[in-house]
């Protein structure tokens, strides 16, 4: 009787056992069917996947402006200084600690030892020599680009910097021809990303394809207009990155974005339609992340070209515009109106600036002062893709259209690729243009200074986008940029603000409030105000 019960247990477990397993199996393979299909990819290699909206134009940071080129670069390349995660302090970078003059003339750097580029060779005092070399001298041999930031920053070649020597191994000094304020904050910019020379050696005019740096992650593959792959660099001599891989994978579409990251194919949707942003807002599956508005985006009148060349056409341009209306309309309110070319957080800034409310029998009175009663025709440039400070450049350009239609002017709206754009706006080819700035560091003078001064207007390589010229101007910028007074400075800033809002040589409208959606798998995501943010401490976590 005991042997025939123990015969009845034991097939009842066995029993038990098996539906246990086919129950498991089952949900394994309905588990199997929600996962996507670069399941073993992104859950178990650690591979953190960014939907963006543009490719990188290069990968040379020296090289480049856009934003696009910069986050990639952020990751593979390394500077002397940079700033913390609140982005506010100038911390040792490259360099381990550094010191200057009572002058303001000379700059002492000493250099972090053991650090390797990723290619093996050694980062010392004469790499750091041959980089400044590169940018600021348009004799060297390896000179190859335009290094356009370097001119912005420096005024020309070789601009303010006077001299950069070896000390010895591991000691830079470099030597100022005059002070210049913002100097630490500038070299804390990815554009001065410290490369390998023997990397610029070997691929010369084709060094944009092939980066190597000293950060935490180095190129695996760039497959054009498709996706940038980095790898984990296991010799980095700082905190290993905490994923193997980062993919940056161009979307264009904002809902074909948020469709990828709904579909577990992407971790994080970068530059988020302001419409799909709200639509989501309420949705606990996601983190809707907002980035501080270190950014304008503004109409650029080319100072060049009648009718913009008159100071009361651009002022009567600014009164036909409804600021808040517009960002109800275009932006879903993720954005402020903008008052000048700087945002408020920046010393300097008046908050008592004259706004320039939305008037259109004013408008139309400067019309007509300027001998325009009828208005005029022209046309409004606008990028196909979106920017991190204008997620809807063609719905903002038609609202353009349609408010200055009011005034009688009568606007063409003209479409180009972002390439081809950005190339022909510093050619000074357009009327009207939409464009924008995204702060690379807390300085004032980085947008003003860039945007404004004459400096910067010239043909080919302007970031002066209005082409537009004042001595004064030009003259407040400069002492701005050569006294550490923070005080005084604040006061030479608010003084080229009063002239740029009685000049009106553009119209800036908005501050945006970039909106990115993670999966909550994604932890230490912490978005810079600068958008040149690092990514060595991000990880992806699954239960």
């Amino acid at each position: 009787m005991k042997e025939w019960i123990r015969k009845i247990a034991i097939s009842l477990m066995i029993l038990l056992t098996l539906m246990i397993t086919i129950e498991y199996e089952s949900s394994r393979n309905d588990m199997k069917e929600k996962l996507p299909e670069n399941y073993n990819n992104v859950y178990k290699t650690k591979k953190l996947i960014i939907g963006r909206a543009n490719d990188s134009l290069g990968l040379d940071p020296a090289n480049v402006t856009d934003i696009d080129s910069l986050r990639v670069t952020s990751n593979i390349f390394e500077t002397l200084v940079k700033y913390e995660k609140e982005g506010k302090e100038i911390i040792p970078g490259l360099a381990a600690s550094y010191k200057y003059s009572e002058d303001g003339l000379v700059f002492t750097f000493r250099l972090r030892q053991g650090v390797k580029f990723h290619d093996g060779t050694a980062f010392d005092a004469d790499a750091v020599v041959f980089n400044f070399r590169r940018w600021m001298d348009k004799d060297n041999i390896y000179h190859n680009g335009e290094f356009e930031y370097y001119n912005y920053v420096f005024n020309g070649f070789p601009g303010i910097i006077k001299e950069v020597t070896a000390v010895n191994n591991y000691t830079v000094e470099i030597k100022l021809n005059k002070p210049y304020a913002p100097f630490l904050s500038s070299l804390a910019m990815p554009v001065f990303g410290i490369a390998s020379p023997d990397s610029i050696k070997e691929y010369k005019n084709d060094v944009y394809k092939h980066p190597v740096g000293t950060g935490p992650f180095m190129l695996k593959s760039w497959k054009p207009n498709e996706s940038i792959t980095l790898i984990k660099n296991n010799e980095y001599y700082g905190i290993k990155a905490k994923v193997d891989e980062i993919e940056f994978k161009v979307i264009p579409s904002d809902k074909d974005r948020i469709e990828q990251l709904k579909q577990g194919n992407i971790h994080i949707a970068d530059d988020i339609n302001p419409d799909d942003a709200a639509a989501i807002k309420n949705e606990t599956d996601y983190r809707l992340i907002l980035r501080p508005c270190l950014n304008v985006s503004y109409i650029a009148l080319n100072n060049e070209k009648l009718p913009f060349s008159k100071k009361d056409v651009r002022t009567a341009i600014s009164y036909a515009i409804d600021k808040d209306d517009l960002i109800k309309q275009v932006y879903s309110d993720f954005a402020k109106p903008a008052k000048t070319f700087i945002p408020p957080l920046f010393i300097g800034y008046d908050d008592g600036i004259d706004k320039r409310e939305y008037d259109i029998k004013k408008a139309k009175e400067l019309l007509k002062k300027a001998g325009y009663s009828k208005g005029f025709k022209t046309t409004l440039w606008v990028m196909n893709s979106s920017r991190s400070y204008m997620p809807k450049p063609l719905e903002t350009a038609m609202y353009i259209k349609n408010s200055l239609s009011k005034v009688n002017i009568n606007v063409t709206v003209k479409t180009l690729n972002w390439s081809e754009y950005l190339n022909r706006i510093k050619n000074g080819e357009h009327e009207m243009a939409l464009i924008g700035w995204s702060g690379d560091n807390m300085d004032p003078d980085n947008f003003l200074y860039t945007l404004l001064s004459s400096q910067n207007a010239k043909h080919g390589v302007a970031s002066n986008y209005s082409f537009y010229k004042n001595n004064d101007v030009d003259m407040l910028l400069t002492q701005a940029r050569q006294t550490n007074d923070t005080e005084f400075r604040k006061l030479l800033y608010k003084k080229v603000l009063a002239i740029i809002n009685d000049d009106m040589p553009s119209i800036p409208l908005t501050h945006n409030m970039p909106v990115i959606v993670a999966n909550p798998c994604v932890k230490g995501y912490v978005p810079s105000m600068t958008m040149n943010e690092s990514l060595e401490n991000v990880d992806i976590e699954f239960r």
